[in-house]
């Protein structure tokens, strides 16, 4: 009886030593990347007093912590693995829950927490399971960097990337009065983009800009949105309908509307108008004679004044704006009406004579008063009243050059090469052999339409002097010339070597990201065996729904018909009864 007793004892030790060597409580925290995490864990600091503890990164053995990444003594931490390895408990009541400092994904498993309490196998452990999920990136702050006529150029600052890089930039424009359903977009993949300049915009114009990071898990909330307005530039059209009518022998009426609203490029200041004599017989022009008027209305007019009689002239009107002038209109030569001179001379006879020549076309008066000791002589000429003549001439707009004579040695010619082109951007870099006699200030590149002319006034984009590299969004993809000037204190190199660029081959695409383009919402639902289950139920759904349709339909038929049969001949469906199967 007592070996029983014996027996029993050891069996019921060996289970107890079992039980408390492996009671261990547990629990699961998650995270998301970025975010502290805190592993709970205490002990009755009252009833114990101040205990060691250690945290380790694993289950708990026997005795200490695996992967110890902490231990104290219970009144200090006495070590651990990283500064990102706190206790921020009050240590006095017993509170020893770790916190780890900007939890990374690498962060993720068991975390063990052995309390060590005197006595054999009193030790209280715990264990907590660590999920740390990456997430989209932060949203990120843009700014304007540069603002001109048709361009500008826009800045961020590396983000935190939620946990996984960053693969992509999504850049968003539209017209400030339209819904952002309107914009364009462009997926930009270089990571290491902190600034892009978007050309081709329409100057005057005001749009809203914003940007987007995206990495594996998905895209990040909207940027701040930046509104810009592009600056004003010279009016790209003509004055509309201009016209010359003749008031008189010394006056011509001129009337003409604005440019197409379109082609205006900004607020209309007022109206350059350029005025000269023609000469039929040498068949050339005069000096030019200038006149600015203010704009005020749809329908403009200004009479000339002080001309010669019957004689032609050619007049062209340019509207400007703050940024410049445009291009001139034209309209056939006008000739003045023809000069009346009345002329009275006094004699002593008291005869009145009256002389007229006419030449043809043209009727002439005179008039004759008599007085005594007076003779009263007038005489009228007229000239032909000429037709219009059609004589078209045209004003083009010069841009000047400068004319500083170079002092120093300039720099050498940039070299640019392509880095990568996308559907509606591309990207470049350049490098340089020689700085000349300073250091290099700046570069800027020049673009056109591949038919078009060079214009420094209206196509360039500046860069710093630092820069080596560049991404350009195209407004309206097409075909271009690309060439770039580097410039120094003292002088401007010559131009690069010419790229021609395609850009929207591939057809521009306003959403060009579906999935990954969607604010980002955790789900239990996203992985591929929800969505094979959805799939297959939604098949099941369609088949089960078909035979129930199927059946009721042919019961209508037979009670309708009395009977129907249906068999399948030669692959088709054939029936014997003369009700039509249209129902069916």
């Amino acid at each position: 009886m007592i070996i029983l007793a014996s027996k029993h004892l050891a069996v019921y030790c060996n289970l107890l030593f079992c039980f408390l060597a492996g009671f261990v409580s547990a629990e699961t925290v998650t995270v998301t990347v970025g975010t502290d995490a805190i592993l709970k864990c205490s002990y009755d600091a009252k009833y114990y007093g101040r205990l060691s503890a250690c945290w380790g990164k694993g289950t708990i053995p026997n005795s200490g912590c695996a992967n110890e990444v902490l231990k104290t003594d219970g009144t200090s931490v006495i070590s651990r693995l990283s500064e990102r390895y706190l206790l921020m408990g009050n240590l006095g009541q017993g509170d020893v829950s770790l916190t780890i400092r900007h939890a990374e994904e690498q962060d993720s498993g068991v975390y063990g927490c052995r309390v060590e309490i005197p006595g054999w196998f009193n030790d209280q452990k715990h264990h907590v399971t660590l999920k740390v999920n990456a997430v989209p990136p932060n949203p990120l702050r843009i700014e304007a960097r540069e603002v001109k006529e048709r361009t500008v150029t826009i800045r961020w600052s590396h983000v935190f990337n939620g946990g996984r890089p960053i693969t992509a930039y999504r850049v968003d424009i539209k017209n400030k009065q339209t819904p952002w359903e309107t914009k364009k977009t462009t997926e930009l993949h270089d990571p290491s983009l902190t600034h892009v300049t978007l050309v081709d915009l329409s100057p005057s114009k005001t749009y809203n800009l914003r940007v987007f990071a995206i990495n594996s898990v998905g895209m990040s909330e909207t940027s701040n949105v930046l509104t810009i307005t592009a600056k004003e530039a010279a009016p790209e059209g003509p004055p509309l309908d201009m016209q010359l009518v003749a008031l008189s022998s010394s006056s011509i009426k001129v009337t003409w509307k604005p440019p197409r609203t379109e082609l205006r490029n900004g607020v209309l200041r007022g109206y350059n108008i350029n005025y000269r004599e023609y000469d039929p017989v040498a068949k050339q022009f005069k000096r030019w004679q200038y006149l600015t008027v203010a704009a005020t209305r749809e329908q403009e007019t200004v009479t000339l004044v002080n001309l010669k009689p019957s004689t032609m002239y050619g007049v062209l009107i340019q509207a400007k704006t703050i940024a410049g002038v445009g291009p001139a209109s034209n309209a056939p030569l006008c000739s003045t009406l023809d000069e009346t001179t009345s002329t009275t001379s006094a004699t002593p006879s008291t005869s009145a004579t009256s002389t007229t020549s006419t030449t043809p076309s043209t009727s002439a008066t005179s008039t004759t008063s008599t007085t005594p000791s007076t003779s009263a002589t007038s005489t009228t000429s007229a000239t032909p009243s000429p037709s219009t003549i059609s004589i078209t001439f045209y004003a083009a707009t010069v841009w000047e050059q400068s004319t500083a004579s170079i002092s120093g040695v300039p720099p050498d010619p940039p070299v640019i090469e392509l880095k990568k082109v996308d559907s509606n951007s591309f990207s470049l870099f350049w490098n340089i052999s020689s700085e000349g006699d300073s250091p290099i200030t700046g570069y800027f590149l020049e673009y056109k339409a591949v038919n078009a002319s060079w214009d420094y006034t209206k196509n360039a984009v500046d860069f710093g002097a630092h820069e080596t590299e560049a991404t350009i969004i195209e407004m309206n993809p097409s075909t271009y010339n690309v060439r770039m000037f580097a410039k120094n204190s003292q002088a401007t190199s010559a131009a690069s070597n010419v790229l021609t660029i395609t850009t929207g081959e591939a057809g521009h695409q306003k959403d060009i990201l579906i999935t990954s383009m969607m604010p980002y919402t955790a789900s239990p639902l996203n992985s591929p065996s929800h969505h094979l289950i959805g799939i297959f139920v939604a098949v099941g759904l369609l088949v089960v729904t078909g035979a129930i349709l199927t059946t009721w339909q042919l019961r209508r038929l037979k009670q309708k018909k009395g009977t129907l049969s249906i068999w399948l001949g030669n692959g088709e469906v054939r029936y014997t009864d003369c009700e039509s199967l249209h129902e069916l």
